[in-house]
């Protein structure tokens, strides 16, 4: 029932999942479908775009390997979508799947979670921003030092769950 995922992922209220539980279930059902579902990243619809971000995270945690021959798309194209849904879905994805990244690309991630946790305003991209940065510091010094002020800085945060976010990896850290 391959209709375009583009159009079965359009409409409804933005926050809910429309047909995304049936898209994944489709791609996890037939692997060729994969790529049709990634470009759904390139839609004109913000919808779209979240719903595809919380199909990559289902799809990550069924069969990872699907998304790791589009590791490098996902720190060039993906990551150049500023849409804060796009963002925060790539520190979870990232996270997952540091194991399968190459050295070049934990650095390329880490410029961008970096970039989005000193510019982005968005408490989820924050807060998924600060734990997957804080669970690469505890063993990345260079990162832990840069890491340190962004997290007193957002530990200020008016917003509880930024702030208490930037309190328990500075924690965790320390």
């Amino acid at each position: 029932m391959s209709s375009s995922f583009e159009e079965r992922l359009k409409g409804g209220h933005p926050n809910s999942l429309g047909n995304t539980v049936e898209v994944v279930a489709e791609v996890l059902g037939n692997h060729k479908l994969f790529d049709e579902l990634f470009h759904c990243y390139f839609s004109d619809d913000e919808v779209v775009r979240l719903r595809v971000s919380n199909a990559m995270k289902r799809i990550c945690k069924e069969e990872k390997q699907l998304l790791i021959p589009f590791l490098d798309r996902f720190l060039t194209e993906i990551a150049a979508i500023d849409q804060a849904s796009t963002q925060w879905t790539l520190s979870q994805l990232f996270l997952s799947l540091e194991k399968d990244m190459t050295a070049t690309q934990i650095n390329q991630a880490k410029k961008i979670m970096k970039y989005n946790l000193a510019n982005h305003d968005d408490w989820i991209v924050l807060c998924q921003t600060m734990e997957t940065l804080g669970r690469w510091a505890k063993k990345d010094g260079n990162l832990k030092d840069w890491l340190k002020p962004h997290l007193k800085r957002l530990a200020k945060d008016e917003r509880k769950s930024v702030s208490k976010k930037a309190s328990k990896v500075a924690a965790m850290l320390a």
